[in-house]
C-alpha cells in the first residue's frame, strides 16, 4: 500500500448514501477485528484494529499492529459493508464501531472514510487514539466520532517522549479542539512502574481532565506482560523487559490522585 493513506484527509466526502462514493474506495490495511468487544466503548462494538502508529511506546502490548504494518489491505466500502452486518445486533446493544490499533489517525484518509461511512448507517463511533496526530484531523471528521478513548501517556513532556519518543503538547491540542466540538472522551492512563507511576506525572494529567472537562470515565490500565511474546516474535528487543507489573496500592492510589484532581 502506498502512502496516500497517510495524508491530511481533507478531501470531500459524500453527505448521503446515495452519492456516488468516493469515501468507499479509500484504501488501507486492517490488521485484525472482533465484532464483540466489550470494553472499548459503551455496548458491544465491532471493533477494527488498524496498522500503523507514530508512535513507538516502550510498553506497546499491540507491536505486530503498531510498528509493523501487517494485516489485509481493503477498501472502506468494503469495511463498512461488513460492519453494516452486525448493525442492528450493534445498535441494539447500546453500542457501535470503534477503530483502535496502533493508531487508526496513522491512516488518516482510510478512518475519515471509515467513520463517515459508519455515521451514514447511524451507528455510534469511537476512536482509540493517543491523539499525536491530532493537529491533522479536520473538525468534519471530529464530527463523525461520537466519543473519543483518549490514551495520554504521562503528564510530563520530558517522561512522555522518553516513553513514547513523542511530544506530549499535540495530544493535549486534540483534547482542547474535542472540547471546542463539544465531543466526548475516555481517559486511558496505563501505570508503569518508575515510569508513570510518579505522583507529579498523574497530578498534573488529573488537572488537565479538569481543565478540559471532556473525560466521561477515567481508567487506570496497569502495565501487563502479556504482549510481550509478540515483541520476541518480531524480533524486537523489550525495553521493559524486567519491569514488574504495579501492585494493587499502586493502581489504587493513582485512581485517588485522578478523584482529587478533578
Amino acid at each position: 500500500m502506498d502512502d496516500a493513506n497517510k495524508g491530511s484527509g481533507e478531501e470531500n466526502l459524500p453527505q448521503t448514501a446515495g452519492e456516488k462514493s468516493c469515501w468507499r474506495d479509500v484504501r488501507g490495511l486492517v490488521h485484525s477485528v472482533e465484532t464483540c468487544g466489550t470494553v472499548d466503548g459503551p455496548g458491544v462494538r465491532f471493533i477494527a484494529f488498524l496498522s500503523g502508529c507514530s508512535l513507538r511506546c516502550k510498553y506497546c502490548h499491540n507491536p505486530d499492529t503498531s510498528f509493523v504494518r501487517r494485516g489485509r489491505e481493503q477498501s472502506a466500502g468494503e469495511l463498512v459493508d461488513e460492519i453494516a452486518g452486525y448493525a442492528n445486533f450493534l445498535k441494539g446493544s447500546g453500542g457501535g464501531v470503534t477503530l483502535s490499533g496502533g493508531d487508526p489517525l496513522f491512516q488518516m484518509d482510510f478512518t475519515r472514510a471509515i467513520l463517515h461511512g459508519c455515521k451514514l448507517h447511524g451507528l455510534h463511533t469511537a476512536l482509540d487514539t493517543s491523539g499525536a496526530l491530532g493537529d491533522r484531523v479536520s473538525d468534519e471528521m471530529i464530527d463523525d466520532v461520537d466519543l473519543v478513548l483518549l490514551d495520554i501517556k504521562s503528564g510530563d513532556p520530558a517522561i512522555y517522549k522518553a516513553l513514547t519518543a513523542g511530544e506530549l503538547a499535540p495530544t493535549l491540542r486534540f483534547a482542547r479542539r474535542l472540547l471546542a466540538r463539544g465531543k466526548k472522551a475516555w481517559l486511558r492512563y496505563v501505570l508503569v512502574p518508575g515510569i508513570t507511576d510518579g505522583e507529579a506525572g498523574i497530578r498534573a494529567v488529573a488537572e488537565f481532565t479538569r481543565e478540559v472537562p471532556i473525560f466521561e470515565r477515567i481508567d487506570v490500565l496497569p502495565f501487563h506482560r502479556l504482549g510481550f511474546f509478540k515483541w520476541k516474535e518480531l524480533g524486537l528487543k523489550n525495553p521493559l523487559e524486567n519491569t514488574p507489573e504495579p501492585t494493587d496500592e499502586a493502581v489504587n492510589r493513582a485512581k485517588e490522585i485522578f478523584a482529587a484532581g478533578r
